[in-house]
């Protein structure tokens, strides 16, 4: 019995240029994305860094239109989908040319619209959060400068049950 083919693509990265759609005679949509993905590796003096890996992505139809309206250079975005190999004759008649691309099922947008190129490290994240920041949590275990919130609430652990010495943990299990 034949082993069953599987051929799926994941990869969360940020757009290198504006998308680019057009239409087929048909009427179909077709959008262009290139996708950076970084891998991260030890050079040779033994530090990490950073390898940018570029991918062309297609996608179709009302998706496609979507990713055209919505979309710019520098947003993030998650790609699921697979790989497509194609070969075609050069237009200058120099022989075959090939290339293996996306076909993305789906494109999630990560990130917001003023994500794209804020300068907030190049990955397009931002740290916003709709949850306060308790700044004591922050703070090194036992350090009287994180001892209480800024609310005036006690500190966790410190309530009803709990203990408040300094230097045990808090983990609520």
């Amino acid at each position: 019995m034949a082993a069953t083919n599987l051929n799926r693509v994941v990869l969360t990265g940020n757009l290198t240029r504006d998308p680019e759609l057009r239409s087929l005679p048909s009427g179909t949509a077709v959008c262009s994305l290139r996708v950076a993905c970084n891998s991260r590796r030890k050079g040779q003096n033994g530090e990490w860094e950073d390898k940018p890996n570029y991918f062309d992505v297609t996608v179709w139809g009302a998706q496609g239109e979507n990713c055209s309206r919505y979309l710019s250079k520098g947003r993030p975005v998650g790609i699921d989908g697979r790989l497509d190999w194609r070969e075609w004759e050069a237009s200058d008649g120099s022989g075959k040319r090939q290339a293996v691309q996306i076909v993305a099922d789906s494109v999630q947008f990560l990130g917001g619209r003023e994500d794209a190129g804020t300068g907030n490290g190049g990955n397009g994240f931002s740290s916003r959060s709709d949850v306060p920041v308790n700044e004591g949590d922050f703070q090194p275990a036992g350090s009287p400068a994180g001892g209480q919130p800024s609310s005036g609430q006690p500190a966790p652990g410190g309530g009803p049950g709990g203990s408040s010495a300094a230097g045990e943990d808090d983990i609520p299990f």
